[in-house]
């Protein structure tokens, strides 16, 4: 954890939220962000005068309720720390972002500024702020992930993957893969390490078979 990332006690009880289709943000994990439509650059100007927190939601076509002409969101979400920002001549903001915990959405907050603010809760994510200590099928998912990259013609830095963490390995090819959304959303979900690793290798299990040219019957 590092020492400018906020401690459980003081996460906002309202943020505003960034909604992205097939965008995954996890605790720990880095996100780059290249932000250029008025109202989110509006949102990128107010967090960084603030808590520079930002919430990371998908659209859910699965709810058909929207809040006021806009498209409804999972109700799940993940809050990112913006670590880095560059501000370009053309008026764009590019950043990262580095989740710090996941929340659940309460109820949207009226705004001014264009972008979508809710009032949120993060008792269920309280071990969101710690790295967990979990075992991990390592070989059967790295096994799994080789045969992935290969039908999708993806070049990885093996090496990398064989020296990185249990979490670091899943939380970056969760959020690296072009999952379909609704895979995306079930990875934020998963309870744990140990659910999102065993969810992640069928996942990509599934997505390798499912392929052209697979070896699948």
């Amino acid at each position: 954890m590092s020492p400018f990332d906020p401690d459980f006690n003081d996460l906002p009880a309202a943020l505003p939220i960034f909604p992205l289709t097939g965008v995954l943000l996890l605790p720990r994990g880095s996100l780059p962000l290249n932000i250029f439509e008025p109202r989110y650059i509006n949102m990128i100007t107010d967090a960084l005068a603030s808590d520079r927190m930002v919430g990371m939601v998908q659209p859910s076509t699965a709810n058909a309720e929207a809040h006021e002409g806009e498209p409804a969101v999972y109700p799940t979400g993940c809050a990112g720390r913006i670590t880095h920002f560059e501000k370009t001549d053309d008026g764009r903001f590019i950043l990262s972002l580095k989740g710090i915990s996941r929340f659940a959405i309460v109820e949207e907050i009226p705004t001014v500024r264009g972008y979508r603010k809710c009032a949120v809760d993060w008792d269920r994510f309280r071990g969101d702020m710690a790295a967990p200590a979990a075992k991990i099928d390592r070989k059967t998912l790295v096994g799994a992930v080789r045969s992935y990259f290969t039908v999708k013609g993806i070049q990885a830095d093996w090496n990398a993957i064989d020296q990185a963490e249990d979490e670091a390995l899943v939380t970056s090819i969760a959020m690296l893969c072009p999952f379909d959304p609704s895979e995306k959303q079930a990875l934020l979900e998963a309870a744990d390490l140990t659910a999102r690793a065993e969810l992640l290798t069928a996942v990509v299990q599934m997505a390798a078979l499912d392929q052209p040219g697979s070896a699948r019957q």
